[in-house]
């Protein structure tokens, strides 16, 4: 040591701190990768109309005696609107002329694949009413819970489309009101025609 210069820096000393910040970043990147891609999908024309179409049964749900029947019930009717749109879409696409060769196994993946988002929207919905039916909450809670997520599901898609138009907070917030509110009204009306 005695012939060791004082200004050397020792390259493990440095490397360590800059590694444990790489390491940081990227599990906070990895994190924030499954998140970003998830609100992703939320941001599908077919997740908005899965999530309000999903809030829309549960509200016409209430008939039902247990929570459970009103999760087979949307369970149900979600999974044959996303085979509706399968099938749609399938349809529509044998009419193009821009892929007149296409499998039509293909198409169907394809096409189940971008609408994924509508059974996607049931998720957290189906998370409360499944709480319900395991007794870990109570029927009530979880129904009113289900019923008021997908609404709070239109709130933050208002706030982060807000967000990434770079506006302020206070118009990120009106933007997630309007968005939530509008949606309450077609749950809304959603239901008066069930």
């Amino acid at each position: 040591m005695a012939g060791a210069n004082p200004d050397a820096i020792d390259s493990d000393a440095v490397t360590l701190p800059s590694r444990a910040r790489r390491l940081t970043r990227r599990a906070a990147h990895g994190v924030a990768r499954p998140a970003a891609a998830l609100l992703r999908a939320y941001e599908t024309e077919h997740a908005i109309y899965g999530t309000v179409l999903v809030s829309a049964l549960i509200a016409v749900g209430w008939k039902y005696e247990t929570d459970l029947e009103v999760f087979l019930f949307t369970l149900g009717t979600v999974g044959v609107f996303w085979l509706a749109h399968i099938y749609s879409g399938v349809v529509a696409g044998n009419r193009s002329a821009g892929r007149p060769r296409k499998a039509v196994w293909a198409m169907v993946l394809a096409t189940a694949r971008h609408s994924a988002g509508m059974v996607l929207a049931m998720l957290l919905p189906a998370f409360f009413l499944l709480l319900a039916a395991a007794g870990v909450l109570d029927e009530y809670v979880a129904y009113y819970v289900a019923l008021w997520v997908g609404v709070g599901v239109l709130a933050v898609l208002g706030y982060t489309n807000a967000a990434r138009r770079r506006k302020r907070w206070p118009l990120r917030l009106l933007n997630a009101a309007t968005t939530s509110a509008l949606g309450l009204i077609i749950i809304w009306l959603s239901t008066l025609v069930h």
